[in-house]
């Protein structure tokens, strides 16, 4: 056979392999495609064919009770050391509660506890879709009642209710859409390779039920912080037992009669969702409670410490979200004119207080001052008041908690003293009523402040030049204090330059490039942090799948046919042959 011969068949092998090669992933791709479309369409068929029960939930949104003012009666009276006094953050005034808000002992959260380890037995046996009847039961609820929500939220919070409609009523419902859609598949087995060796094998991982999952959730957003846990912990079959801020306990006792109303319409135990409200000593009973399999804790990196303290004994696990203290980057070649709403809304939503809100902003030297000159009119321009007065629509609320209008100010004066230049706002009226801390604009930051390293998690625009319009000088300055790592913002006139150059060598868990906060938006994404803001994820596969045990299964793929035998010389005893 001649050399041209023998090449040709050569080449014809080779087609022959990468032919068979396109056409398996060309079924592989089939297939899995076609996976995705056969869900879509069971859901669809689903959702035509199963009625979704209406529930009825009544609320209290009540007026302010004046006749307590908060300084007259602390948040635990010590003549009543196990009731909770709860206050509007917007007037100073109390909440009306027709039934008493407990500070919770030890063994009132074992008996919450308790209850929600003998319902979970039952509800981890349901199959997904009389799960997703429960959320789409919630689902309905939420958007015919978002006024209500928004209301209670700015009560409870203080926050305006554009800002309740935003990050309260927007995420849940993009939460319940993303379960109802893809939770089922996320938790389905995730089927492995098993190699030659086991060919005759199927392996493949199983998601099972933590149990009773614990939720230590902040103030920042009562309605969704709660919603948001009890979602994905109901749809991994679970029960969820959550320990709420003492400062938006009045809202979250409501709240939780939504989804225990969800719960008894579909035919299961309300029990299988628990509130547990007080001070730290029953956030403490929550973590130490032997039936607890998990922890999940948003707050602040301190108590974050302890909560993982107080899981070591018991080998627990925990997912950790700490906070951030965000960066936007603002390159030289931005359009000013597209950037500024979303600087503004990234540092002002909520009064300043995301987790993932822009606390600090670097704007590159060729635009600095036109930036500041753009900028300033817009900060001055906010109104500030009280959401649930008529008189006017505020553009910010109030704090939540009282101390972190002296914490804020104590960053801003540290920042004045070492340099930098307060253009907007920058003290806060000690005699008002309500908590609120002018939306505030400083400028000339340094790391040498402490604001370019603690978090401030209020309405201060914290504005840094970078030096020569340098990518390398901006990222030296990102990290060079700072030790969260939650997420980033990076805005260029060049994709690739924000993306490539600067992006992704920041220590971040999440980043957008040009754009701000849309990762929550999109719920198939995981969210969660580096570094200080801690570790774990919730949201995404992910975060439904840290709501469960992995457990690695192999099974014989024709039992009957084929099994793994130990050949005799490996068998026990060994002989000397």
């Amino acid at each position: 056979m001649s050399n041209d011969s023998c090449s040709a068949l050569t080449n014809n092998a080779y087609l022959n392999v990468l032919w068979y090669a396109l056409i398996s992933l060309g079924v592989l791709f089939i297939v899995l495609k076609w996976k995705g479309i056969l869900h879509q369409f069971a859901l669809w068929l689903e959702y035509f064919t199963t009625s979704v029960p209406t529930i009825s939930v009544e609320l209290e949104l009540s007026d302010d009770n004046k006749d307590t003012i908060k300084g007259s009666q602390p948040l635990v009276d010590p003549k009543q050391p196990h009731i909770l006094n709860c206050y509007n953050p917007s007037s100073g005034c109390g909440l009306p509660s027709s039934t008493s808000i407990p500070n919770m002992s030890e063994k009132d959260v074992d008996e919450v506890c308790q209850a929600a380890h003998k319902a979970q037995k039952e509800w981890s046996e349901t199959t997904f879709a009389q799960r997703r009847l429960v959320l789409r039961v919630l689902q309905k609820w939420l958007v015919n009642h978002s006024k209500e929500i928004c209301q209670l939220c700015a009560l409870d919070s203080g926050k305006t209710h554009l800002d309740a409609l935003l990050g309260e009523v927007l995420t849940t419902c993009e939460k319940t859409r993303t379960l109802l859609s893809e939770g089922e598949l996320w938790l389905q087995n995730s089927y492995r390779s098993t190699g030659p060796l086991m060919m005759h094998k199927d392996a493949f991982v199983q998601y099972v039920p933590v149990g009773v999952l614990g939720v230590i959730a902040p103030w920042n957003y009562p309605f969704h912080n709660l919603l948001n846990h009890i979602l994905s912990g109901l749809f991994a079959g679970n029960a969820v037992v959550t320990k709420v801020s003492e400062q938006t306990s009045w809202s979250s006792v409501q709240f939780l009669k939504i989804a225990r109303q969800a719960l008894i319409v579909c035919g299961h135990s309300p029990d299988l969702v628990q509130l547990v409200t007080g001070l730290g000593p029953s956030g403490a009973a929550l973590v130490d409670h032997p039936l607890v399999g998990k922890i999940i804790f948003t707050g602040s990196p301190q108590v974050g410490a302890k909560v993982m303290a107080g899981c070591a004994p018991h080998v627990k696990p925990v997912t950790l979200e700490l906070g951030g203290k965000d960066p936007m980057v603002l390159t030289e070649d931005v359009k000013m004119e597209a950037i500024l709403p979303w600087v503004m809304r990234g540092c002002f939503q909520n009064c300043g207080q995301n987790c993932c809100g822009i606390e600090r902003v670097y704007a590159y030297d060729s635009i600095y001052e036109t930036f500041l000159g753009q900028v300033k009119p817009l900060v001055e321009a906010l109104k500030q008041g009280n959401p649930n007065d008529d008189k006017e629509v505020p553009d910010c609320g109030a704090m939540v908690m009282e101390q972190q209008l002296h914490l804020i100010q104590s960053l801003v004066d540290d920042a004045v003293k070492k340099g930098a230049k307060i253009l907007v706002g920058g003290k806060f009226d000690s005699t008002q009523k309500g908590n609120f801390y002018p939306p505030t604009l400083l400028v000339d930051v340094t790391n040498s402040m402490r604001i370019a390293k603690e978090e401030v998690f209020g309405p201060v625009m914290a504005v840094s030049r970078v030096p020569k319009d340098s990518d390398e000088e901006c990222l030296r300055l990102l990290h060079e204090v700072c030790p969260f790592g939650l997420g980033a913002s990076v805005y260029s006139g060049s994709q690739e330059r924000a993306f490539k150059g600067i992006g992704q060598h920041i220590q971040s868990g999440m980043l957008t490039i040009n754009d701000f906060g849309v990762n929550y938006l999109i719920q198939s994404l995981p969210f969660g942090g580096w570094n200080e803001s801690g570790f774990g994820r919730f949201a995404g596969p992910e975060g439904l799948r840290a709501c469960c045990h992995e457990r690695s299964i192999v099974l014989d793929k024709l039992p009957s046919m084929i099994r793994t035998s130990i050949p005799p010389p490996l068998q026990y005893p060994m002989t000397k042959s």
